[in-house]
């Protein structure tokens, strides 16, 4: 008889599955992930058309020529300048030359103001040319040609924004007689060289630091005539003031005075350096054809509420004047005024701040987000309550290790993007649809090794400390991070205010408040561990804790379940669909590497599990791609669908005003699906019986304020008030010159009564009558 006969493993009648499936598996990229997996050449530059042009027919040895990257979009398309404003990205141009030719940099003509409601672009329209000299070595041998290589990104952007790419070039011949003039551009490098910034003009300017941002004031040189108001400043530094706001020149003494609204993210700069354009086609120069002027603005003095020093900024009459003059009045709070709000918001010192952050990260073990990633330590504690002190330590000291540099990466990306202009805050992660998707695939296979689908000595097992691998300290600390990532949708007590200033300090301060919080989130632990006298009152490890640990993967699959529900809010019906599809496809290469292990399966059957668990992860790759890529492109949320029911209407522009100017006060609630703590508020608070009836009687309009998907009004809002994260709940009284009141993180019926009691209306007093003669 055959000896492979009676080998116990997978019939081979299941190879005419394996065949087809690892086909399919193979061909659903093209089949699922759309049709530009099958196109060979997709649009690199979709609604537009780019070139590389030269503006001479050859090029003279040792000399500087001009080559010009030529966007033509279509109408109502745009893309951007070099400081791209409230959202956007300015475009990349990598040179491909030949040895010894430099490239110099871009030369960004002149932008014009493209309006998205309630954001602003500083963007190109129609025909742009963006210039670049280069200047080839006087070794260039004459009757030789060269390639000017170009790779170019940049966004193309109307209601969405699609990425373009293109690779370009251009063939020059050397001649001692080049540098003429191609007939064909000439005109349109004059054009273009007419809309570059004067350099050296004769304007001088320089910024006094207001309560709300800057007074610039502006001297045109002797002869320049004043009095036009025509005018608009575009900063280079996108982090420096608030481009949405409306900027209103008024001249008086001779010099052009224009009030400008600093950022939530300003840092404090020394200079205020920009273009200075007319918006009126006329020019700067005296043929009147240069409309804009380049201008470096030291300032004076300092920034309270920005730079977070704790001098007065001194005031600018001339500033006040020009925003009384015509800027939008807005109110803290609504998504043109963030930092009109922020004058409301003191900041905190670094010392306070410090304090809070530490006991936010305390009470932050007590939020809904963590709780189910502590029944990892809940094993990893009872597994070491017997075992070695000084090995418990350790372990202790890892998970915090974890915890704490978790929170210092986290801050330092949160940084940066914010550097780079983007408008994120706390819990930004999260708005993104692909890190729903991975936090899901992630907990729900530790549920399954919980569950004992998979081996026991699984490497994502070894998170909680038990199997073979935890005599090593990389799953204490993994656990730590896992931690700190299920943890920041939450914000605790004492926490926002803590992140809020983080924000708005230094990136050395910030850093500190942010590294603080996770020691405080690490302190209940590593205190723990380090006094195994506590752990003497944990029960002995025994076959109880194989039920312990199987019963722990539900919190684990709850999870899982939330994170699907924040997926499809932020993706659609179809991008739930995809995701489940995914999830069953782990599950099953979970149980096959469960239920043929490599410690006691050999030959075809080992082969045969391990190829259609690789099959069901590639297809379930694919599944939650088409999921993820099912994500709308805006920044609409979900506020369109949830917040008109229950008397709810979703935050926009002048929607807070709009009620305080008919005698209402206002409710906002701050919110977004991945928050728990923010659900749990709703679910039980806001929602009561109680409450609403308690909205009705005051005549309170209910505004809600949904940061699920990344809203950049709705993160300049958050900043009005000095946060930075979710949940956040603001009571405008309706007097519009009384200053809004911040409720806590965590709401109760109570709170919420006693802040609408504090309101000056009728229906205020009688609820408060009402309460005070033991009504709700």
């Amino acid at each position: 008889m055959n000896g492979d006969a009676k080998r116990p493993g997978v019939h081979p009648g299941w190879w005419w599955f394996i065949v087809p499936a690892l086909l399919f598996g193979l061909s659903c990229p093209a089949e699922v992930m759309g049709q530009e997996f099958l196109s060979a050449t997709p649009d690199s530059t979709p609604h537009s058309d780019a070139r590389l042009v030269s503006e001479v027919t050859s090029i003279r040895p040792g000399e500087t020529f001009t080559v010009a990257l030529v966007i033509d979009l279509d109408d109502g398309w745009h893309t951007y300048w070099r400081n791209p404003g409230d959202a956007g990205t300015a475009a990349v141009l990598d040179w491909a030359l030949p040895q010894g030719f430099e490239a110099g940099p871009v030369q960004w003509p002149a932008p014009e103001r493209v309006p998205v409601p309630p954001l602003m672009s500083y963007a190109y329209t129609g025909r742009v040319m963006l210039l670049t000299d280069i200047t080839a070595p006087a070794t260039a041998a004459s009757g030789a040609w060269v390639h000017v290589g170009l790779s170019a990104e940049f966004l193309v952007c109307q209601e969405i924004c699609l990425p373009a790419e293109v690779v370009l070039g251009v063939d020059l011949p050397v001649s001692q007689d080049g540098g003429k003039p191609d007939p064909a551009w000439k005109k349109a490098f004059a054009a273009t060289r007419d809309r570059l910034p004067m350099e050296g003009s004769g304007w001088q300017a320089h910024a006094v630091t207001t309560t709300e941002g800057y007074d610039l004031v502006v001297d045109p040189p002797a002869g320049q005539d004043a009095g036009s108001t025509t005018v608009y400043f575009f900063v280079l530094d996108p982090t420096a003031l608030e481009h949405a706001t409306p900027q209103v020149p008024v001249w008086q003494d001779g010099a052009m005075h224009i009030a400008l609204t600093r950022s939530a993210y300003n840092t404090g700069p020394s200079e205020l350096d920009g273009v200075l354009v007319r918006t009126d086609g006329g020019g700067f120069d005296q043929a009147r054809r240069r409309p804009a002027v380049a201008l470096t603005v030291p300032v004076e003095g300092v920034a309270t509420a920005a730079a977070g020093g704790e001098e007065g900024a001194p005031s600018s009459s001339a500033g006040t004047a020009g925003r009384e003059a015509g800027a939008a009045t807005s109110t803290p709070g609504t998504a043109g005024a963030s930092a009109q709000g922020s004058a409301h918001v003191p900041p905190l010192r670094l010392t306070l701040a410090l304090v809070l952050a530490f006991a936010g990260g305390l009470l932050l073990n007590l939020m809904p987000c963590v709780f189910p990633v502590l029944s990892l330590k809940i094993l990893s504690f009872v597994r070491h309550a017997d075992g070695d002190e000084r090995r418990t330590r350790l372990h202790g000291l890892a998970f915090g290790a974890g915890v704490v540099l978790s929170f210092l990466v986290l801050a330092g990306t949160l940084l940066g993007v914010r550097a780079a202009g983007a408008q994120v805050g706390w819990g930004f992660q999260l708005q993104s649809p692909g890190v729903v998707a991975a936090l899901s695939v992630l907990l729900f296979v530790i549920g399954l090794g919980f569950a004992g689908v998979m081996t026991a000595g699984a490497s994502l097992t070894r998170l909680a400390g038990v199997g073979s691998g935890d005599e090593r300290y990389r799953g204490s600390f993994l656990t730590g991070v896992l931690a700190t990532i299920v943890a920041t949708p939450c914000t605790a007590p004492f926490m926002g205010a803590a992140v809020g200033a983080a924000l708005v300090r230094p990136a050395t301060e910030s850093m500190a408040i942010f590294g603080v919080l996770g020691l405080g989130m690490a302190t209940p632990y590593t205190v723990l561990s380090s006094w195994p006298a506590l752990l003497r009152h944990v029960p002995r490890p025994g076959p109880w804790m194989e039920s312990l640990k199987q019963a722990l993967a539900f919190p684990m699959f709850a999870v899982t379940a939330w994170l699907v529900w924040v997926f499809g809010l932020e993706t659609g019906m179809g991008g739930v669909a995809a995701l489940l599809a995914c999830l069953i496809l782990i599950g099953f290469a979970a149980w096959l590497v469960g239920r043929w292990p490599a410690a006691t399966t050999r030959g075809g059957a080992l082969v045969t599990s391990r190829v259609l668990a690789g099959v069901a992860v590639v297809m379930a790759v694919v599944a939650v791609a088409r999921g993820v890529r099912a994500a709308p492109t805006g920044t609409e949320s979900r506020s369109e669908s949830v917040a008109m029911s229950g008397g709810w209407e979703p935050f926009g522009d002048g929607v807070v005003e709009d009620h305080r100017r008919e005698g209402r006060a206002v409710f906002v609630d701050f919110t977004a699906a991945w928050c728990i703590s923010c659900q749990v508020n709703e679910r039980f608070v806001l929602s009561s019986d109680q409450v609403m009836d308690a909205f009705q009687a005051v005549n309170v309009a209910l505004v809600k304020a949904d940061w699920t998907r990344r809203d950049p009004a709705i993160t300049r809002a958050l900043a009005s008030f000095g946060r930075s994260g979710v949940p956040l709940y603001v009571l405008y009284p309706p007097d519009s010159a009384a200053e809004p009141e911040l409720l806590p993180a965590v709401l109760t019926t109570g709170i919420v009564l006693d802040a609408l009691g504090r309101l000056d209306t009728p229906g205020s007093a009688y609820l408060t009558a009402g309460r005070s003669n033991g009504g709700p």
